[in-house]
């Protein structure tokens, strides 16, 4: 038997057949992000969660291919296909593809004997790889043999509460694909005949790099194809917001890839500004606006940011999957005469930190003043989400939540320097503008994907007293970081000192 390609692969090929060979020929290039291994391991989460929705007799038979082995597990599958019970991770083998089911239940259907297989996923809606997904397995499967009679996609229902006690009854919701995936038999078949063709070349696929490096998924091989582009000085991505149909147009026509080529009618105002500022090196900085545009927001202020968690599946009673659970702040507080203090909140314990941090939240800012806060949507939401859960202190949360100031389009209308490469977040703002304030000096957690990390670690079993207190330190010192940010930003933006003590 020549080479067997799994649904993995076909999926990968799907994507792009560069990504595919790069897999298969060059698997040490790949480069797995953290958020990528995020979404693994909530894929492996939520499937623990489908064996108990589907088995709650616990009846069924879970096949393990790397305890048990390739070839013993695809025999077991046919063996098991006799019986009457769930299978999880059956597998089924062709030629020239294979594939693992997540759920596959008997059923009967019209008189008939048969089974019904769910593809179950992470995400809150089916996507059309979904879809592609389904078709993949469902032809495999019945090219094997299998009396499929029903197929489905099951998704995580994100407006589902958990009620506690381990109790996840409802969290998957399924879509039926059966007629669907079986009608794209010969749509499967081109591809996986195409993706051994892909695979059978002696070189990689000479492919560009575009939108599909990152849809449906975050390729792994980026970096290797970003090596592989010519040099450009100045490129064209650098040109912030969605570009209009007639400047993509233009730049596909002429095949540009130097922003310095592109005419200047083409482009909105801000985006003119980021070619002017780029291609010059002088960074744009309209004080007299940035000020004005803060002079109505009067001392006391406040300066707010937050780092919060999400679980798949969630771990604490009444909160939702995918939840954005905040369970640390940071807050300095500048008074009349410019003297700064700071407060924080941060709950280790495991426990939901949601009534914690609200109490403790609504005690640090006060009742009066400006609360800043950076792309402020998002403490704003979480504020009113905290506001709709907790109906007793809904009032002060509510009234918090109005005094939110956003310097983020004061950031955006007054200042850009060429370090920021097309981008305003405050990573990017922060080192131009106030360089001696440096997130890579921190220890441990530098930015908030490292800070969820770090929390999942703290809250574990496993760990001890004393890299819990290392992760607290960790954690304290980088949400500070993210509010001295903010300060220095208003100091910078408004014109005015402050003295930090």
């Amino acid at each position: 038997m020549g080479r067997v390609l799994s649904k993995s692969k076909l999926v990968a090929y799907r994507q792009c057949p560069k990504r595919l060979w790069l897999e298969v020929h060059r698997p040490d290039l790949r480069e797995d992000s953290a958020q990528a291994q995020a979404k693994f391991k909530a894929g492996n989460q939520v499937g623990d969660i489908a064996r108990q929705q589907y088995d709650p007799r616990n009846s069924g038979v879970l096949l393990d291919a790397q305890a048990e082995g390739f070839d013993a597990v695809f025999d077991r599958t046919k063996r098991l296909l006799d019986a009457n019970q769930p299978i999880f991770e059956a597998a089924f083998r062709t030629p020239d593809a294979l594939a693992f089911a997540d759920v596959l239940l008997p059923v009967r259907k019209g008189g008939k004997r048969g089974w019904k297989m769910v593809e179950v996923k992470s995400a809150t809606t089916v996507k059309d790889y979904h879809r592609d997904d389904a078709a993949i397995q469902v032809f495999i499967a019945r090219a094997t043999g299998v009396p499929l009679l029903e197929a489905a996609v099951a998704c995580i229902d994100s407006s589902w509460v958990y009620q506690g006690d381990g109790d996840y009854a409802g969290l998957l919701a399924e879509t039926d694909v059966t007629v669907e995936a079986l009608s794209r038999g010969d749509e499967v078949k081109a591809w996986i005949a195409d993706a051994h063709r892909v695979v059978a070349g002696k070189k990689e696929p000479d492919l560009k790099m575009g939108r599909h490096c990152n849809d449906p998924f975050e390729c792994s091989f980026s970096a290797h194809c970003m090596s592989l582009c010519p040099a450009v000085a100045h490129p064209i991505s650098l040109l912030p917001g969605a570009l209009r149909k007639p400047l993509q147009a233009f730049v596909k026509e002429k095949g540009l890839t130097e922003l310095g080529q592109v005419p200047d009618e083409l482009l909105n105002d801000k985006q003119q500004r980021v070619k002017q500022v780029t291609l010059s090196g002088r960074p744009y900085f309209n004080r007299v606006g940035a000020a004005a545009a803060l002079q109505p927001h009067k001392l006391p202020a406040y300066f707010m940011d937050f780092e919060t968690i999400q679980f798949a599946v969630p771990i604490w009673k009444g909160t939702r999957p995918y939840q954005q659970i905040p369970f640390q702040f940071s807050v300095h507080r500048l008074s009349r005469t410019g003297l700064l203090a700071h407060e924080s909140f941060l709950d280790l314990s495991g426990k939901d930190p949601s009534v914690g941090f609200a109490k403790a939240l609504i005690e640090a800012c006060g009742s009066q003043g400006p609360v800043f806060s950076y792309n402020a949507g998002f403490e704003v939401s979480r504020i009113r989400d905290l506001a709709a859960r907790f109906p007793r202190l809904a009032k002060p949360l509510n009234a918090l939540a109005t005094r939110v100031v956003d310097l983020l389009p004061v950031a955006r209308d007054h200042y850009y320097h060429p370090a920021q490469e097309g981008s305003w977040s405050i990573k990017a703002v922060l080192p131009a503008l106030c360089p001696d304030l440096d997130y890579a000096k921190l220890e441990g957690v530098k930015d908030g994907g490292m800070a969820m990390e770090a929390f999942v670690e703290a809250v574990g079993p496993s760990t001890t007293k004393e890299r819990k207190d290392e992760i607290e330190r960790q954690l304290i010192a980088y949400c500070a970081l993210d509010t001295l940010a903010l300060v220095r930003l208003w100091s910078a933006f408004s014109g005015s000192k402050v003295a930090i003590r």
